[in-house]
C-alpha cells in the first residue's frame, strides 16, 4: 500500500495547510481506536478486550482506569458538558453509559432498538444522542422513540458517527462524509470513494476541534497497514496525513498539525523521572 494510493481513494482533494496550532503530541488514535479529548486536559480511550476506560491527565501524565465493574464491552467515548458517554454491549444489548465528571455512573441510554451499529453514536451540545438507524436515517434517541435528525440515503455499508464541532460527523465509505450542524442541516458534504481493500478504522476529533480519519488496508503480504488523515473542519478536505504507511495504528497530532505515528505503551504509563 502506498500513501498516494490511499489518498486517491479517500480524499477528493489535498489542500496544503499548517492546521490549527495546539498542544504538542495530542493522542488521536490508539491501537486503531479513537481517543476522546476533554479540552487540553484529559484523554480517554478504550482498548480491545478491556472492560474499562483509560483516562490520562495530560498535565501530570497520570493514568486512571474508569468504569470498572460497570462496563462490559466499551468502545466509543465522547465528552460533552463535563459528562462522559461510553458505548457498551452487554449480552447483545447496546447501550450508552453516561458518567459524571467524577466517573460515577449516572444513567444508561438503550440504543439497540434503533441502530445496527452498537458502538456508533454522537452527542450534541444539548446532550441529545444521535445514531444511524437501520433504514439509514440519522435519528435522535429518546426515552421511547427515535426522531429523525437528518435524512440519509441508504447504503450497503454502515456509517460511522461522531459528535464534532457542535454537530454530527457522519462518514460512510464509498458514499460520502458529511458534517451536520446541531439542527441536522449540512455544513459540508464530500463524496468519499473507497477502494475495496481499504477500510476505515475510526474517526476522531481532538481537543482543538480538528477532524481525523484512520484508514487501513491489508497488504499483499497479509499484513495490516495504516494511514491517519486530518480533515479541514471548514471544508472536509484532507489537509494533513501521516507520511508513511505502517503496521502501527497509534497516532498523535503535533502542535502545527503534523500527524505522526506513536507508541501505545507510552500513553498507558506515567512518565519516568
Amino acid at each position: 500500500m502506498t500513501t498516494r494510493r490511499i489518498l486517491g481513494v479517500l480524499a477528493a482533494a489535498l489542500v496544503a495547510g499548517c492546521g490549527t496550532p495546539g498542544p504538542p503530541n495530542s493522542l488521536i488514535f490508539i491501537d486503531g481506536r479513537a481517543v476522546a479529548a476533554s479540552g487540553d486536559t484529559l484523554l480517554a480511550f478504550t482498548r480491545q478486550g478491556s472492560t474499562e476506560v483509560t483516562v490520562r491527565d495530560r498535565r501530570s501524565g497520570a493514568v486512571y482506569a474508569r468504569g470498572l465493574n460497570v462496563l462490559r464491552s466499551p468502545r466509543h467515548t465522547e465528552e460533552r458538558g463535563g459528562r462522559w458517554y461510553v458505548s457498551d454491549v452487554d449480552e447483545g444489548r447496546a447501550t450508552i453509559a453516561v458518567f459524571t465528571p467524577l466517573w460515577e455512573l449516572e444513567r444508561w441510554i438503550p440504543v439497540d432498538e434503533h441502530t445496527s451499529a452498537p458502538h456508533q453514536f454522537a452527542v450534541l451540545p444539548d446532550a441529545r444522542i444521535v445514531v444511524e438507524a437501520r433504514d439509514g436515517r440519522l435519528v435522535v434517541v429518546g426515552p421511547d422513540s427515535a426522531v429523525t435528525f437528518a435524512l440519509v440515503e441508504q447504503s450497503s455499508r454502515t456509517g460511522m458517527v461522531l459528535g464534532a464541532l457542535g454537530g454530527v460527523l457522519h462518514a460512510v465509505p464509498d458514499r460520502s462524509i458529511t458534517l451536520y450542524n446541531e439542527r441536522g442541516n449540512i455544513r459540508w458534504r464530500l463524496p468519499w470513494p473507497w477502494h475495496e481493500r481499504a477500510y476505515v478504522t475510526d474517526i476522531a476529533v481532538d481537543g482543538q476541534g480538528r477532524i481525523h480519519v484512520l484508514a487501513g488496508e491489508e497488504t499483499e503480504a497479509g499484513q495490516q497497514s495504516f494511514v491517519a488523515f486530518s480533515l479541514s473542519p471548514i471544508t472536509g478536505e484532507v489537509v494533513r496525513y501521516s507520511l508513511e504507511p505502517g503496521g502501527s495504528a497509534t497516532f498523535v497530532v503535533k502542535r502545527m498539525g503534523e500527524v505522526k505515528r506513536d507508541s501505545a505503551a507510552r500513553w498507558l504509563r506515567e512518565p519516568e523521572g
